[in-house]
């Protein structure tokens, strides 16, 4: 078996690719991932990361001129964009005169998703791309090595190479095979019913409504698009978004069949926008943007409209982006995440690995309360399985081995 590192996706052909990601969602595809690199939303081997803080470097494996797996990976050069915070582990490196970055982290470049890291071929096992983890760890110098966001089949083939668990949380919808709105909102309390009902009709007598996609999403909307996306992360960060127009562009270019847009307008003036992506795995919302404050206009856009589109088409979930408890009461569940960490240093994975084990209480007690705040009728709530509830792997008490 050979292993491999690679610079960029367009090293592999696009057919090679598909293989490996089929069915882990649109972000992994050979067209959203090589979008990021041609439009300089991330860095490469020629292309200079130090503005992005991304540098593609992926991890393959062959036999002979077979591909039989890869790891989607980037040499970081901060902790920004990849929503599993580090920072404080980042600060106690600098405190001993120790640099934490570069750090090589296995993730989807600031997309918060859970999706397969460690891609394979049919029937090959994970402890070979694992095997390959642990030769590219000892051939480069880099601080530690980080998968985010990764399937917990995943995160155990990583802990039997002396990784640390790590657990967060988001939340997301499930479909259960609801025929419109109305008919979601009826496993919802009375109460809370009609709460939504009121916050909904109250943003609609303000602004209309629309869902496009494919080759409906003409070059104005798009363009609009990027306009409210720039705009709101002006005014909320300072600086004009991650990605850039060029990435936009392509996506709209290539992945069109793979996009839903909605858009507001207002005494026929287009004022807000949201982009999601979807494929059989789901509906994805990812970025928003608004050029006039309306209330209540973020919760239709980003949520109320995808809920309705996922009904449409059948979709079995619907993830609308990392964090905000505001989604528990419009019906998202909460959902436990999994990630994977290795750090170089023998004192710091120590350090880490205690700091981890005193955390996952405090995230299972989170759980429970999101629980405690979902809107749904008691019939709704006795009648979720075991798999809707919290993972026993946040609530059994187990020592985490430390394998330094």
């Amino acid at each position: 078996m050979q292993i491999k590192q690679h610079h960029s996706i367009s090293e592999f052909t696009k057919d090679q690719w598909q293989t490996l990601c089929h069915g882990a969602g649109p972000f992994l595809s050979y067209d959203f991932l090589l979008a990021l690199e041609t439009s300089g939303s991330v860095g490469s081997e020629t292309d200079s990361a130090l503005e992005t803080g991304w540098s593609t470097l992926f991890i393959s494996i062959w036999e002979g001129q077979t591909l039989l797996g890869v790891v989607p990976g980037y040499l970081k050069l901060d902790s920004y964009g990849e929503y599993v915070f580090d920072h404080a582990w980042a600060n106690a490196y600098a405190q001993y005169g120790l640099h934490y970055y570069p750090k090589w982290v296995a993730a989807i470049p600031f997309t918060p998703v859970t999706a397969a890291k460690l891609l394979t071929c049919y029937g090959i096992s994970l402890s070979k791309l694992t095997a390959a983890l642990r030769e590219f760890e000892r051939e480069n110098t880099f601080s530690s090595m980080h998968v985010l966001f990764c399937q917990p089949e995943e995160q155990e083939a990583l802990c039997h190479i002396n990784y640390l668990r790590r657990f967060s949380v988001q939340f997301q919808w499930h479909n259960k095979h609801y025929s419109d709105f109305d008919h979601y909102l009826s496993m919802f309390t009375s109460r809370k019913r009609k709460d939504i009902r009121k916050e909904r009709a109250r943003t609609q007598a303000q602004v209309e409504l629309h869902r496009v996609t494919g080759k409906d999403i003409t070059s104005d909307l798009q363009h609009h698009f990027y306009q409210c996306y720039r705009q709101t992360y002006l005014k909320r960060s300072g600086h004009e978004g991650y990605l850039t127009e060029t990435f936009f562009n392509t996506i709209f270019s290539e992945m069109s069949d793979k996009i839903l847009l909605v858009y507001a307008k207002q005494q026929g003036r287009l004022v807000a926008s949201s982009l999601f992506l979807f494929d059989q795995s789901g509906l994805y919302g990812r970025y928003w943007g608004a050029l006039e404050h309306v209330d209540g206009l973020h919760f239709e856009a980003c949520y109320y409209q995808g809920i309705e589109f996922a009904i449409e088409r059948g979709l079995p979930l619907f993830n609308p982006g990392t964090q905000g408890e505001h989604k528990l009461l419009r019906g998202f569940e909460p959902l436990v995440c999994y990630s994977a960490h290795r750090l170089k240093d023998p004192r710091f994975h120590s350090a880490v690995s205690d700091f981890l084990l005193r955390e996952k209480p405090a995230i299972a007690r989170y759980y429970e309360q999101a629980e405690l705040a979902l809107p749904f009728n008691a019939s709704f709530m006795e009648a979720r399985t075991a798999l809707d509830r919290l993972h026993p792997l946040l609530i059994t008490e187990q020592k985490e081995t430390e394998n330094l």
